[in-house]
């Protein structure tokens, strides 16, 4: 169920003005936060690629699943806060969601975790 775009001009006056103005916002709000998911999900696939069949000694490798960790926690908070948009806009079905952006399960499995890094943007 998509929002309904009511006209701005109509013999309701202002408050349909305002309720058009609104969706209007939620629709750029949900736009910012998809965009917001695919570039978190692309940033840790592109940090998984330059990973691959690279040998390093274990404080390195401390490291590195300490960034991939916050990788995740970032990809899976952005898709809690583009889930919650949506349904606040009326769209329930978070399957499609996850079809559509190819969320996989470990970004699924985190979105309800806050971050625990202080690079939190709620926080």
């Amino acid at each position: 169920m998509a929002p309904r775009s009511p006209q701005p001009h109509t013999s309701q006056g202002r408050g349909n003005v305002l309720e058009y103005e609104i969706v209007q916002e939620q629709a750029a709000a949900l736009g910012r936060l998809g965009r917001a998911l695919e570039a978190a999900q692309t940033g840790l696939a592109a940090f998984d690629a330059t990973q691959q069949g690279s040998s390093v000694d274990n404080a390195s490798r401390s490291s590195r699943k300490a960034a991939r960790t916050e990788l995740l926690e970032a990809a899976g908070y952005a898709l809690r806060c583009f889930i919650v948009q949506r349904e606040a806009c009326g769209l329930r079905d978070q399957g499609t969601v996850i079809r559509e952006y190819r969320v996989p399960a470990e970004v699924r499995n985190r979105m309800g975790l806050f971050p625990s890094g202080p690079s939190h943007p709620g926080r």
